[in-house]
């Protein structure tokens, strides 16, 4: 079994909480290794990432494990899922969902870099998914730029992990005063590939709680109606208080 190590360090543009990574983002980044065959991967987060530190990814047989030092941040392995999506509804639909997003009145971190309303154009994702219908599903349009791609215009693979990351929370939010969630785990498929510029469609559902973990699915969707991602997250209650 040869081990394969990569020095990693998280962008301050690339936060969630203030003064740590986003969750899908960094997930992404552990993922990373697992991916190369497509299918399934599952990231567990140990610990808030930092940002601005040198940080090592080591994966070796289907499992990747990002530390600072000697403490474990998080983990990556191979995984098998199955997931039903919602059928994709047209990007004048997601758009029109924007307007009842929840994070626009009330946001624990207004500036993460998915989702947080404080982001301009062109540096956060501005992810802002709202009630699609019924209300059991939200939706948001996603305008990639040109930042998340490579030379040939395909948005990195880290980028989608956290389009899918913050537009499931919304599913499962507002908590009670006092509480926010974080990201435990993430679980995602990326079938195809978003392309810099397109009108995606992000979508958010919940699937359900159990205590103080609350299951969420998402998905991405491209302009011509492709799944480009899919993921199921489990989100976990913790003080506000804990992240002032």
């Amino acid at each position: 079994m040869t081990k394969h190590t990569e020095h990693v360090e998280i962008a301050s543009r690339f936060c969630g909480p203030p003064r740590s990574g986003n969750g899908g983002y960094v997930a992404g980044r552990i993922a990373a290794p697992l991916m190369a065959q497509g299918g399934w991967a599952t990231v567990r987060l140990k610990a808030p990432p930092p940002l601005e530190t040198a940080l090592r990814l080591e994966s070796a047989d289907g499992h990747s494990q990002l530390f600072r030092g000697d403490t474990l941040l998080g983990e990556g392995r191979r995984a098998e899922l199955s997931m039903d999506v919602p059928p994709w509804p047209g990007v004048e639909r997601a758009e029109a969902a924007m307007a009842s997003y929840l994070g626009f009145k009330t946001h624990a971190f207004p500036g993460c870099f998915v989702c947080g309303p404080d982001r301009v154009v062109g540096d956060g994702l501005r992810i802002f998914p709202g009630v699609l219908g019924d209300g059991a599903v939200l939706a948001s349009r996603w305008l990639p730029d040109a930042s998340l791609a490579d030379g040939h215009g395909a948005v990195h693979p880290e980028f989608v992990w956290a389009a899918l990351d913050c537009t499931g929370v919304f599913a499962v939010l507002p908590r009670p005063e006092g509480l926010t969630c974080v990201l435990g785990e993430l679980s995602a498929s990326l079938p195809g590939t978003a392309r810099a510029g397109e009108r995606c469609v992000a979508l958010g559902w919940s699937l359900g709680s159990e205590g103080r973990k609350h299951l969420a699915g998402s998905a991405i969707y491209g302009e011509d109606g492709r799944l480009i991602g899919l993921a199921r997250a489990v989100w976990v209650d913790v003080p506000l208080s804990q992240w002032a």
